[in-house]
């Protein structure tokens, strides 16, 4: 049987349905080596890296309004270079207390058969967060908190990928949008916790570098965001629980931040690997050791083939080729 060679409209398809949600398909988190290579070289991601640099477990707790855990103190430690697959914390409800938890980056709905088959997209796009199979369920009744302080993008520059860092302005944690989902592997029984963050288009100040940004919550919007009590409440007359339903409120938080809530710090190249995960990811280009100084201006040492003049320094012409022949 002959081969048909699959065409770049049919790849573009098939990453946008096995790898991710179209423009938000993730780098690094395909179901194989083959799919990586395809997604990067037909998806452009949207954070798809970021920080969470606070210090020590019991700062972050106290800044989230949560009593410390020791189990989770144990675990804890900064982050300066998330990547998808990445284990990390996502703020959740649970019977109206706030719960911190631990989540694969890289969301698998509790309907896939196979983890390798699912996806995992890092990104959910808050225009198909209600269409989208893959993400209905979770934002209509799993709707989390990813927490960090910054998350990274990328100008290019010739060849080169150089990152920025975003941050609040004022400091402190950045608090994102999310979706979770747990999923049984059916094979062993086993529960795997994972999520997604929410993408909205970008502001004033991501614009230049991309068209897409996290969706970020206000502090006093997190109760709202979290709260989906409303999904598991059953109607007293039918006894039935109600449809994928989300109010009109919390949609409106699906909008980018105010342009002057971020600031972007250009920070050092070794965020560009994911093996790199110290705080030099985040340093400032202007506190690192600078270039090497330029050599003094003056003449330099004539090469071969070079000679002097007046206006500096010219290749010398070669001397006219002797016929060939005898004398």
């Amino acid at each position: 049987m002959r081969r048909v060679r699959p065409s770049v409209t049919s790849i573009r398809r098939y990453v946008s349905i096995t790898i991710g949600d179209g423009p938000d398909a993730p780098l690094g988190c395909g179901p194989d080596g083959e799919a990586l290579r395809t997604v990067r070289r037909y998806a452009r991601t949207v954070c798809g890296r970021f920080t969470l640099t606070v210090p020590t477990y019991e700062i972050l707790a106290q800044a989230l309004g949560l009593e410390p855990n020791a189990a989770q103190a144990a675990l804890y430690r900064p982050r300066y270079n998330v990547a998808p697959s990445d284990p990390h914390w996502v703020l959740r409800m649970k019977s109206g207390v706030r719960e911190l938890m631990q989540a694969s980056w890289g969301l698998i709905p509790h309907w896939a058969k196979r983890a390798d088959q699912a996806g995992k997209p890092i990104n959910a796009r808050s225009e198909t967060l209600e269409t989208k199979p893959a993400f209905r369920e979770s934002f209509a009744s799993r709707r989390c908190v990813v927490v960090a302080d910054g998350f990274f993008e990328w100008r290019k520059i010739g060849k080169e990928r150089h990152p920025l860092w975003f941050t609040p302005r004022a400091g402190g944690l950045l608090l994102m949008a999310g979706i979770d989902s747990k999923w049984t592997d059916p094979a062993t029984g086993l529960e795997k916790r994972t999520f997604s963050v929410v993408t909205t288009t970008a502001n004033d100040v991501v614009s230049p570098i991309h068209d897409r940004m996290p969706v970020l919550l206000a502090p006093e919007s997190l109760e709202l965001w979290m709260d989906v009590s409303s999904q598991y409440e059953r109607d007293e007359a039918t006894g039935k629980r109600p449809g994928l339903a989300v109010t009109s409120e919390v949609r409106a938080l699906l909008r980018p931040a105010p342009d002057d809530f971020l600031v972007a710090t250009p920070v050092s190249q070794r965020v560009n690997s994911v093996k790199n995960d110290d705080p030099s990811c985040v340093a400032p280009l202007d506190d690192r050791t600078p270039p090497p100084e330029a050599p003094p201006p003056g003449p330099r040492p004539l090469a071969v083939g070079e000679t002097a003049s007046l206006f500096g320094i010219e290749p010398a012409r070669p001397s006219p080729k002797r016929r060939a022949g005898r004398a």
